[in-house]
Parts: C-alpha cells; sequence; structure tokens
C-alpha cells in the first residue's frame, strides 16, 4: 500500500467588495501613495463594512466558494479549522459556527490561532490528520477581519491591513504529492513588538484603555520588518537544501503577503526569478491568516500538477516557518 500524503485538492476565496485605495488614506491619516507603495508594494485593500458581519462571514464565504466549485457535499467533510488571528468572539468558536452555516455538520471543528503564521500552521496540522488515516476530508480556512482592530488614525497600521479569506480542501493522496516537509518555528521573545493588546485576559478592556484607543493592534515595524526578512529568507533557504532542491526546480514561492521587499528578500535568498514568486499584496494588502490561500486562490489556474511549492510565513509571537508542497491536480 501507498503512503498516504495530504494533498490540496481544492481552493476557494472571498474579498469584501469595498476597497480602501491609498487615495482614499490620504484623506484620513498623513500619508500618501508614493510613500505606501514604494514602502509596502500596497495600492489598496478590501475592508468589510457591514455591521455584525466578523471573521466567520469572510470564512462562510469562502468556504462556500470552494464548496461550489468542487461540487462536494459538506456532510461529507470531517473537520473545519478556521485558521484566525480575528475572531468573531473570545468565547465561541468561529470555526464551529462557519462549519454549521457550510452545511459541514458531521464535522467536527476548531480556531487556530498563530498571528500571520496561521495558516501554515494549519497546513502541518490538517497534513498530520490526513495521514494518520483517521479522516478524509479537511476544509482548511485562512480568515481575518483586520479591520476591527486597527486605528486608522495610525499610519504605522491602517495602510498595511485587509479584510479577507482563503479555503482549501485536504483529502488522502497516494501519488506522493501534497505536504512534503515543514519547518516551523515560534520565539515568544518576539510578543511585545506586535499585539493586540487589550481585550485578552492579561488586559481586559475597560472604560479607560477604550478611551485612551489601547484596543487597536500595535507593531514596532521595524523590529518585526527585520526579523520577518530574515526568518521567511532563512526558513526557505534550509527547506531547499535539506530537499535538495534547486530554485529551478521551484514552481512557484507562496509567501505570505506583508510587505514586498520581505517578499523579494524571500526570492532572492533562494535566487529565484520574480516570474515563479505569487504576488497579490497590491490588492489586497496584508489579510493575516488569508494571505497564503488568496494566493493560491488568485493562481490556481496557473498551477500544475506535479508542481513544486515553497510556502512560508512570518508572524506575531514571533511565528515563522517553510512548508514544502507538491501541487495535486490541473485547474
Amino acid at each position: 500500500m501507498s503512503k498516504i500524503t495530504a494533498a490540496i485538492t481544492a481552493v476557494g476565496g472571498y474579498v469584501p467588495d469595498f476597497v480602501l485605495s491609498n487615495k482614499v488614506l490620504e484623506t484620513m491619516v498623513d500619508t500618501n501613495d508614493e510613500w505606501i507603495t514604494s514602502r509596502t508594494g500596497i495600492k489598496e485593500r478590501r475592508i468589510l463594512k457591514e455591521e455584525g458581519q466578523g471573521t466567520s462571514f469572510l470564512a462562510i464565504k469562502a468556504a462556500q466558494d470552494l464548496i461550489n466549485k468542487k461540487g462536494l457535499d459538506p456532510k461529507q467533510i470531517d473537520l473545519v479549522i478556521v485558521c484566525t488571528a480575528t475572531p468573531d468572539m473570545k468565547a465561541a468558536s468561529t470555526a464551529a459556527y462557519t462549519a454549521t452555516q457550510v452545511g459541514a455538520i458531521n464535522a467536527f471543528s476548531y480556531d487556530l490561532e498563530a498571528a500571520c503564521s496561521s495558516f501554515l500552521f494549519g497546513m502541518s496540522t490538517a497534513s498530520a490528520y490526513i495521514e494518520s488515516g483517521r479522516y478524509k476530508k479537511i476544509l482548511l480556512i485562512g480568515a481575518d477581519k483586520n479591520s476591527s482592530f486597527i486605528n486608522y488614525k495610525d499610519r504605522a497600521t491602517c495602510i498595511i491591513f485587509g479584510d479577507g479569506a482563503g479555503a482549501v480542501l485536504f483529502e488522502p493522496n497516494e501519488e506522493g504529492l501534497g505536504l512534503q516537509d515543514e519547518l516551523l518555528r515560534s520565539n515568544g521573545e518576539g510578543r511585545e513588538f506586535l499585539q493586540a493588546t487589550y481585550g485578552g485576559s492579561s488586559y481586559p478592556i475597560n472604560e479607560n484603555t477604550f478611551k485612551e484607543e489601547k484596543h487597536y493592534i500595535f507593531q514596532d515595524g521595524k523590529t518585526v520588518f527585520k526579523n520577518a526578512v530574515f526568518n521567511m529568507a532563512d526558513v526557505s533557504e534550509k527547506m531547499l537544501k535539506r530537499n535538495n532542491l534547486t530554485n529551478d526546480d521551484i514552481a512557484w514561492l507562496v509567501a505570505h503577503q506583508a510587505n514586498k521587499r520581505i517578499i523579494d528578500a524571500t526570492a532572492n535568498r533562494i535566487n529565484l526569478d520574480k516570474s515563479k514568486v505569487m504576488m497579490n499584496i497590491e490588492k489586497y494588502g496584508n489579510t493575516t491568516s488569508a494571505t497564503l490561500p488568496l494566493l493560491l486562490f488568485d493562481y490556481e489556474s496557473k498551477l500544475k500538477k506535479g508542481d513544486k511549492l515553497i510556502f512560508t510565513a512570518f508572524g506575531g509571537g514571533f511565528t515563522w516557518g517553510s512548508i514544502y508542497f507538491k501541487w495535486a491536480y490541473n485547474s
């Protein structure tokens, strides 16, 4: 019997209709299009504006897109994982609600949070479940409503983040396709440099913290940038070396869309031509947990069975890693 590997067999995605362009941001905060574009590569980002709609709304839309395209009976789904840094609520599972709303009534479900590395870590988790032989269909969703914790008077953060969701279906494969290798890391010493401090158990929100606007996200941009550049490039290079891969072997780099300069630095470290680098940061900004699946959503038609992909991400915590993956189907 052939070894079971975990392959992606379908992709879905969703971004909100409202476009927040750099030109609009110029009217909200002290910044300009040239400054934003030159430093981040971002031209616009999508924002979920409707009151009462949270991350689950985005996740449901992406999942429904996948289900419809695949012609999948949601009752066959065994597990739903929602990777997110912005759950709907503190005490109720976003994944449980998402699973029920898309008709995955036979699945168990839970949220997975590792900041911008959430989906990457979720790929490892979903693959392990599939490789165990216990589960056959796992819906992995990356979704974030980042606008819910952004201060649109803070130009250091409001220019970066957008809202969106992407979904993939993991299934068993006996052709050796799917996840091949992974290198995942974390370092809690980076916690102070990127965090949404207030609203958790250590620092609950009260009247004073709300008035002082402490419930928004904070980041030390220079420190985060420095660590992201080094660590994403480092693990990607190590992934190639330990699998005896050259840049010619790699079809695509699938990198977290935090900053174009970080993505370019990672590609340069492994000597990968820019034509092999998936990029959509100019349209969506940093959608946190959704960046990797949204790349697959946008590039699905260009992917070919057997293509060798290098995934990499970096997030608050700090968390980071790389995954070597073989694509399993032609669109």
